[in-house]
């Protein structure tokens, strides 16, 4: 670069090597650092598409084992209760997942994780629409008044038809468009995960009650208060660190 900065100084020597192709081998060594800058977050990012490619496929493992099962005769005495349980255990399941990004991230410092969160929620929707169409249609055969009946009497009903509703609003505003739309107020909306993930948690929880099997609600609802907790402690200490 010094041939541009100083041209007058020294006389041209073409028998060297005129400032022209120098100047080329320069830029070369040295490329501009919006190019760079521009590369870098390319190179860092391709492991992104292979792994969503992955998670994407392995998402749709739990529907294949139902179809599988069913074409096999492998459901049980009572195919309706394998699939309604099966579905609303891959519902808690991916609800789980989804909230474990943010915790993920801030421990791993790898901010690309949470490219995943959208899709890992929209699969815990599609897993809970399957769940409850199977008991909207094959228990209940969309009789609506029985299904009303269902739950305004019985507790885990209720509190998972809740879960679902509130599930519906999430998955009605996850596309880009709304988020522009909505501003601030989506955010809002979108912390209602906490209260499905507790409801989720409540519902499996009654609904095993009953039959005295405790286990993996157990399992499942020490994950979430985990879960939950931790983004209780980050609040109140973020809340603290602004106070000092």
């Amino acid at each position: 670069m010094a041939s541009d900065t100083q041209p007058a100084a020294q006389p041209v020597q073409p028998a060297v090597q005129p400032p022209a192709q120098a100047a080329r081998p320069a830029s070369r060594a040295q490329p501009p650092a919006s190019s760079a800058a521009a590369r870098r977050p390319a190179a860092g990012a391709r492991w992104i598409v292979p792994v969503k490619i992955a998670v994407f496929i392995a998402a749709w493992y739990p529907l294949a084992r139902i179809v599988l099962f069913g074409l096999t005769d492998r459901l049980g005495a009572n195919p309706i209760e394998f699939i309604t349980r099966s579905t609303g255990l891959w519902t808690l399941v991916f609800l789980c997942i989804t909230l474990a990004v943010t915790p993920l991230r801030r421990l791993t410092g790898v901010a690309a994780f949470v490219r995943f969160r959208r899709m890992l929620g929209l699969y815990a929707f599609f897993y809970a629409t399957l769940h409850f169409t199977t008991y909207l249609w094959f228990d209940k055969w969309f009789d609506v008044a029985e299904i009303v009946k269902d739950i305004g009497k019985r507790p885990f009903i209720t509190v998972g038809f809740a879960a679902f509703v509130l599930l519906i609003a999430l998955a009605a505003t996850s596309p880009r468009a709304m988020v522009r739309k909505l501003g601030r107020r989506w955010q809002m909306l979108h912390r209602s995960i906490y209260a499905i993930g507790a409801l989720a948690i409540l519902h499996f929880w009654w609904m095993k009650a009953g039959k005295h099997d405790l286990i993996l609600p157990k399992i499942y609802g020490a994950i979430m208060v985990a879960l939950l907790g931790w983004r209780l402690v980050v609040w109140l200490r973020d809340r603290m660190s602004k106070a000092h």
